[in-house]
This record gives C-alpha cells, sequence and structure tokens, in this order.
C-alpha cells in the first residue's frame, strides 16, 4: 500500500504549545520528498519558470520546490532580510495575527513573461500570496498559483491553491 502526501504531512503534524509544528515532515527524508512532489505535480505542465517562497519556511519548501521542477528560485524577504541590489516592495493586508509585512523580491530575479509558482507552508488570510501576485505582476511575470502544504484560506477565487491539507484535516 502507498502512503499519499496528504497521509504523510498528517502523521507528522503535531500542535506544540498551542502552535503548528511542521518541522517533523521536513526531517524525514522521504516523507519531505513525497510532500515536494505532491505539492508540485499539477504545476509540472505549466510552464513554471521559477518558483517563489516567502522566508523562512517559503524557502524550505520553495527551493526543494524549484528543484524538483528543474528551474530557479526567487526569494520573498520580508523587511528586516539582507537582500541586495534594486528591490519591488510590496506591503500586506494584515495577516492572522494583525501585522502587515513588507514583502520584497530583488528586481532583477524575475523578468516579463516569467511564470511563477508561489510555495509555502500554510495559507491562511492569503495576504502575502497576494502580496507576492502583486510583486510579480509589478514585474511582468505572472502568478500561476500557490501550492501549500495547508490551506485555511478563506476567500476562494483570488487565487488558485493546491494544497496537500486543509486546516479542518489538521488533528
Amino acid at each position: 500500500m502507498t502512503t499519499t502526501a496528504r497521509e504523510l504531512v498528517l502523521d507528522r503534524f503535531r500542535w506544540v504549545g498551542g502552535h503548528a509544528d511542521l518541522w517533523p515532515l521536513f526531517r524525514d527524508g522521504p516523507a519531505f520528498k513525497a510532500a515536494v512532489h505532491a505539492l508540485v505535480s499539477p504545476f509540472r505542465e505549466a510552464g513554471i519558470t521559477a518558483v517563489c517562497g516567502i522566508e523562512s519556511r517559503g524557502f524550505l519548501l520553495g527551493g526543494a520546490a524549484a528543484v524538483e521542477l528543474g528551474v530557479g528560485f526567487v526569494p520573498v524577504r520580508k523587511a528586516a532580510g539582507m537582500l541586495p541590489g534594486e528591490k519591488l516592495v510590496r506591503e500586506t493586508a494584515p495577516d492572522y495575527r494583525g501585522i502587515r509585512h513588507a514583502l520584497r523580491i530583488q528586481r532583477a530575479s524575475v523578468a516579463p513573461g516569467d511564470r511563477l509558482l508561489l510555495v509555502d507552508d500554510w495559507i491562511e488570510t492569503g495576504s502575502q500570496a497576494l502580496a507576492v501576485r502583486d510583486l510579480l505582476v509589478a514585474a511582468g511575470a505572472d502568478l500561476v498559483g500557490c501550492a501549500v502544504v495547508v490551506d485555511q484560506f478563506r476567500s476562494p477565487g483570488l487565487l488558485p491553491v493546491h494544497a496537500l491539507v486543509t486546516a479542518d484535516d489538521l488533528p
């Protein structure tokens, strides 16, 4: 019997002190590989030219997804992170904690006509994903979709989201 990526995520997910803990998934090599494979599967034929990810877990997942797809990686940094060169900046709407973030990409990392996939661990309000979409559009690129481990987004239709599990699936 083959274990699905969804089952692997649910088996390794924990709540610790009221906080979601996905780190056991990343520590398990075969489970991590299966999760990354499942995250990008719907986008294999979408003409993706790069994957982007928001720090910090988006760097881990996005980098692995880029390798899986054989494309480059575009980091999306928050305000305090080092990012040399000319940058495009967008502020997010408030997140689930009410915090706004300034998200940045290197201008030279995205070209007109690029087709990017955003990969992250969790989407809840969609504020960061929508800000990333605005950054990419400002650069002349397209956000093809979002691939996340956990989907808690309450506004379907604003973004194409592929998830391994929904928040309602979590123990």
